[in-house]
């Protein structure tokens, strides 16, 4: 479950980032449609007024919720890493770890704009990963690979299916990684 809200001094943007971990944490948990801006607010240690005041409505929060760590991890991460981070990240213990694709995983069916947002960052990882091939059809394969994170993210933390929920993430890793790279490879 998440965390009892905390008091905080004034400071716009300390609020601003509570307001964004607290979202992130319950759409994580809850999914877009469950999670209400009074939760957010609550757990933020905000009011809502202050949500609407930085973010204008739950969807742009939430298009900022899934845009924040993404385009973190794409724009700090070597593509040749990239893969392998964001399977690991998913893949770590809850504590600490970045919960974007359990928020996107949990919102898919929530039509607006946060659609757009999720499909640009699909399209941002999988250009990414097109790189590493030089086969003709590099971004099919890209899509494939994007296709096989988010199942295992699906399969892991949405349903609970063992033995995936339970695997241990080095043989994950070793696993998926090892597939990936034959199906990214270079000819030369």
């Amino acid at each position: 479950m998440t965390e009892e809200p905390q008091v905080r001094k004034r400071d716009a943007a300390a609020t601003r980032a509570a307001l964004l971990d607290a979202a992130a944490a319950l759409f994580a948990e809850r999914g877009f449609d469950r999670t209400t801006v009074r939760d957010i607010a609550k757990l933020a240690g905000a009011n809502q007024a202050l949500l609407f005041r930085y973010f204008g409505s739950k969807d742009a929060l939430f298009e900022e919720v899934l845009a924040r760590g993404g385009r973190e991890q794409i724009a700090t991460t070597p593509p040749d890493e990239l893969l392998g981070t964001a399977l690991r990240s998913m893949l770590e213990s809850d504590t600490g770890r970045d919960r974007t694709l359990d928020a996107y995983l949990r919102s898919t069916g929530h039509d607006s704009a946060a659609a757009a947002v999720r499909r640009q960052l699909g399209e941002e990882y999988a250009k990414v990963l097109a790189t590493l091939s030089d086969a003709d059809d590099a971004e099919l394969r890209a899509d494939l690979v994007l296709a096989w994170l988010l199942g295992i993210g699906l399969v892991r933390d949405i349903t609970g299916k063992e033995p995936l929920a339970s695997a241990d993430p080095d043989d994950v890793c070793r696993l998926v990684l090892g597939a990936a790279r034959t199906l990214l490879e270079r000819s030369g």
